[in-house]
């Protein structure tokens, strides 16, 4: 047998602060085989990145590790003295952050940055260490290395910016990678190659990982064991196929139910929300830490003593009492089931809309040209009464700015916007009267951000009331206050609190209060669930859900994540380089045929799933720039079914925006045979698509 890697047996960390000892991660054992990928899932706060700071020793000044073992290779890191470590950490263990710009140094070309890596940890040459630069930049599948390693890293996308990450750490071709939500700020697309990259790498180079991730489709994907982490435990752990297949602990089975998985659906199987909230690490209750949030909770039992890790099989262990008694076939208890709403007339629409940008070419370097950045072209839509159209696109499409001509905070530059009736295009929000700007609101995607700090939550709610002059009084407004908070479920205690004492989660229930304080006709949702974990997304989701039912808003839905879209949307809208490439019903989008834009975008979607099957499209190439946007198909240079159009039509011609059925359009140079003979790009076990 082989011997580990990474040997983490009972390691507790905890943190020193002003209060006292905060335990962090409570005996906590995991063990990562030569070439094996451990993936660690949990909610924020769980732990998962403390382990890896504490398998790096890179805790802080307030960070300890008080009691466990970390052995690599069979050296224990916790007693290693730090001349000693110095020589690992980067060489033989390597770690890739979620955000790569905090990586790397803006003033250094990335060449530099990759060759003291191995120039540092191994002493050799220049030459040598440029010649294994480029190697490895060819290895993560960047185009011209020569030129990459000449750049600087604001000169790269956010995918090439990972990219650089992933070789610098491979530089010194370490034993373990540590990879800590490493596509979090990535689109989808670019999300799938790197993922496809780290599962080669780790093939072709025999590196162990410790995969950390919140999206459990991105752990099926790319690890050979999980380890389910809750409040500073790992709770469940086990081979994948075991664990996602035969779950034994109530935590793991309350995140597959919160995600949105191919057959749910908003009303008939809608998502299950976690109960409770995450205990706090002075807050946690005695005996089972997930006890106050679990269905299967046995008081006198589950409460009586700390509970330990135990067996399900000789390689799967469960951190439950209960696990042999519970039926894991069961189907989860819906307390009610809403209906769907009817769909009304039309409320929003835009008509040929356009917005450019003139921008400097750069007077700083002495020119004096200007150039249009083509932002939304040619972009039309409907959305009606109790109806949730989904945007969705790559990063660069046009989906934000869209939001912003609608919103007022920019102006069309041609084309026509209606609300209602009145024409909104060419009306900045300070042209607005106050019933327009109430009639159309917006959901931010960092709830952190959109609140005051220095003031209570029932003050700033109090404060949009009045903008919209409601009441006529303060009395009146404090009541359709408290009203608000009834409504996305939050506690009327909440109003005295400040934004500090609140969960993320509690944040965006705000957001969203301040949002239907004017009663809106419209609300435009940007990503307004992407900063949360995933029982947290799955009660947000339904709140606005449930809100638009009772009021009939019309909802503009902005999202990455396709999953999501599917459970929620009625109509999906896709764009690329700002042109509208599809529209249609949710069900029409999601089936062949697909604009080979969708085709890749729903190709790329990890899914938490065993049973699903997924043809393998990954994009090359980055989205071309909006300044110079390419001739013909705007998808041309990056689609993968350009030949099949057996004429140069994609690189010299617009296509049309054709009807492939009622309701459903494409903007594609394909042949009809071609859309005809498409099949399914996510296939489920016994089923056609």
């Amino acid at each position: 047998m082989a011997e580990p890697i990474l040997e983490i047996e009972n390691l507790s960390i905890s943190f020193f602060t002003r209060i006292g000892e905060i335990p962090a991660v409570m005996n906590f054992s995991a063990t990562v085989m030569p070439g094996q990928a451990l993936g660690l899932v949990g909610e924020s706060g769980c732990g998962k990145s403390t382990v890896a700071l504490g398998v790096m020793r890179d805790l802080g000044a307030s960070g300890r590790i008080v009691g466990g073992s970390i052995r690599f290779k069979g050296r224990d890191l916790v007693t290693m003295p730090d001349a000693d470590l110095r020589r690992i950490r980067g060489s033989e263990i390597a770690m890739i952050y979620q955000e790569p710009m905090a990586s790397l140094n803006p003033a250094m070309k990335v060449g530099a940055q990759l060759m003291e890596v191995p120039m540092i940890h191994e002493g050799i040459g220049a030459a040598e260490a440029r010649a294994r630069a480029l190697r490895v930049v060819d290895a993560v599948r960047l185009p011209d290395p020569p030129r990459i390693l000449g750049s600087y890293p604001h000169q790269l996308s956010g995918g090439q910016q990972q990219r650089i990450v992933i070789a610098m750490a491979l530089m010194a071709q370490p034993a373990l990678l540590i990879l800590d939500e490493p596509t979090t700020a990535l689109d989808v697309t670019v999300e799938a190659g790197i993922v496809q990259l780290v599962k080669d790498l780790g093939r072709d180079f025999g590196t162990s990982m410790l995969f950390i991730s919140h999206n459990l489709g991105l752990v099926l994907e790319t690890c050979d064991r999980i380890c389910v982490m809750y409040s500073g435990e790992a709770v469940e752990t086990g081979p994948i196929a075991e664990v996602f297949d035969e779950m034994r602990h109530p935590y793991t089975q309350g995140l597959f139910r919160s995600i949105p998985l191919p057959g749910a659906d908003k009303t008939s199987r809608p998502l299950i929300a976690i109960p409770g909230n995450f205990p706090l690490p002075h807050e946690r209750p005695p005996g089972c830490n997930f006890g106050p949030r679990c269905g299967c909770f046995e008081k006198g039992r589950c409460d009586a003593t700390d509970v330990p890790m135990l067996p399900v099989s000789s390689s799967h262990a469960s951190r439950c009492l209960r696990f042999h008694e519970i039926d894991w076939t069961a189907p989860p208890i819906i307390a009610t089931r809403a209906e769907p709403a009817p769909i009304g007339d039309v409320v929003l629409s835009a008509r040929e809309l356009r917005k450019y940008y003139r921008v400097g070419s750069g007077g700083l370097f002495g020119g004096d040209s200007t150039r249009v950045v083509k932002a939304n072209e040619s972009v039309s839509f409907e959305a009606r009464e109790a109806e949730t159209l989904a945007i969705v696109g790559e990063s660069g499409c046009g989906k934000s700015t869209l939001a912003k001509v609608l919103l007022g905070l920019e102006t069309a530059s041609d084309g026509a916007v209606q609300l209602g009736e009145l024409e909104i295009g060419q009306r900045t929000i300070g042209s607005r009267d106050t019933r327009t700007v109430a009639d159309i609101q917006m959901v931010f995607q960092n709830p952190f951000d959109t609140l005051n700090p220095s003031q209570s939550i029932g003050t700033q709610i109090i404060r949009v009331l009045e903008k919209f002059r409601f009441g006529d009084g303060h009395a009146a407004r404090e009541a359709k206050m408290l009203e608000l908070l009834d409504l996305v479920k939050l506690p009327r205690a909440f109003a005295r609190r400040m934004p500090r004492q609140l969960s993320g989660g509690q944040k965006q229930r705000i957001g969203i209060a301040r949002a239907f304080a004017g009663a809106p006709r419209a609300v435009v949702a940007d990503e307004p669930v992407s900063a949360l974990d995933v029982s947290v997304q799955a009660a947000v989701t339904d709140l606005l859900m449930d809100i638009q039912r009772r009021h009939r808003t019309t909802m503009l839905f902005i999202s990455h994540d396709l999953g999501v879209v599917r459970y929620l949307a009625d109509r999906v809208m896709v764009m690329y380089l700002g042109h509208v490439v599809e529209i249609g019903g949710t069900d029409q989008v999601f089936q062949p045929p697909y604009h080979p834009y969708t085709e890749a975008l729903l190709s790329a979607v990890p899914i938490a799933d065993t049973s699903v099957k997924r043809k393998r499209i990954v994009l090359t190439g980055d989205i071309p720039s909006a300044v110079n946007p390419p001739p013909g198909c705007p998808f041309q240079t990056r689609c993968p079914r350009k030949a099949q159009t057996g004429s140069d039509l994609c690189e010299t011609e617009m296509p049309p925006f054709r009807e492939l059925a009622p309701g459903h359009h494409v903007k594609c140079h394909l042949p009809s045979e071609v859309f005809a003979a498409m099949e399914p790009v996510i296939r489920l076990a016994g089923a056609e698509s």
